[in-house]
């Protein structure tokens, strides 16, 4: 049996007091893999929110990020430096060291409690390097129709990044689909025919929040597109053959709207 490598053994012990770990996580709206994913920029923002207090108060940022597919594993995001303190921010940049190890590297460790900043000399020695990926991390690989069930922060990241596993199943299939909104518990029931596929439709959802359904319209124009990153689960119902005539996919998007009660008080289906 091969023995467990301590993340301590990659990097380098000398400077490890210069640094603090940022264990980035869910914030409540977004997950920091998927912002990671889609938006270099926006992540480097995400190291330079500051709160309340200066818990970043050393040379460097040592950044590991939530990967959620796994359970206690992180992904390495990156070393940054801390050029300027703000009382609402940091400004950082990302350091060269390490530049090979982004979004490669994958640490299992378990977070004591919800901390978003911990001290290496304490806690790289619980660090074990679980993985080195051959190449960075570029999202989810396709799961199977059956197992999407995926909130619209993990799907915009998908298709900002054109993902082609994605994006060719579900370019030749039409379907019938679920939009669940947690905040409230209601859902929708879709359908998705014609000549462009599954893949066509969610990105009229991903592009606009709404996908011009009326009911989702009046929410995003009040709250923005924040309250579907924040609150929409998508799922496929049944997928079929794009020769299937689309007589049959609008039949079972009414057999479905039927069994889950979307129409009227409990969902937003209103025909």
């Amino acid at each position: 049996m091969m023995s467990e490598i301590e993340l301590i053994e990659l990097i380098d012990g000398l400077e490890i007091k210069d640094y603090k770990i940022h264990l980035a996580s869910w914030n409540g709206t977004n997950h920091p893999l998927d912002i990671f994913v889609s938006d270099k920029k926006a992540w480097q923002r995400w190291n330079e929110y500051r709160g309340q207090r200066n818990d970043f108060n050393r040379k460097y940022i040592f950044s590991l990020i939530q990967f959620y597919p796994e359970r206690d594993t992180w992904l390495f995001g990156g070393l940054f430096r801390v050029k300027k303190r703000y009382s609402d921010r940091y400004e950082v940049e990302l350091y060269r060291k390490y530049l090979p190890l982004i979004g490669r590297l994958k640490v299992h460790y378990k977070r004591s409690g919800r901390a978003k900043s911990v001290l290496p000399e304490n806690q790289f020695k619980h660090m074990i390097v679980a993985e080195l990926l051959r190449a960075p991390y570029t999202g989810e690989v396709f799961p199977g129709y059956e197992d999407i069930n995926h909130s619209f922060n993990s799907m915009e990241a998908i298709f900002k990044q054109q993902k082609h596993d994605w994006k060719s199943a579900l370019s030749n299939v039409k379907g019938v689909y679920l939009i669940s909104d947690v905040s409230n518990g209601k859902r929708y029931v879709g359908s998705a025919y014609g000549e462009t596929g599954v893949w066509s439709r969610w990105s009229c959802y991903i592009g606009t929040g709404h996908g011009h359904n009326d009911e989702f319209g009046k929410i995003i124009d009040v709250q923005g597109i924040e309250y579907a990153r924040k609150y929409f689960i998508f799922s496929l119902l049944e997928y079929r053959s794009m020769k299937t005539d689309d007589h049959i996919i609008i039949k079972r998007e009414s057999f479905w709207k039927e069994v889950l009660l979307t129409r009227g008080a409990y969902g937003y289906n209103k025909n």
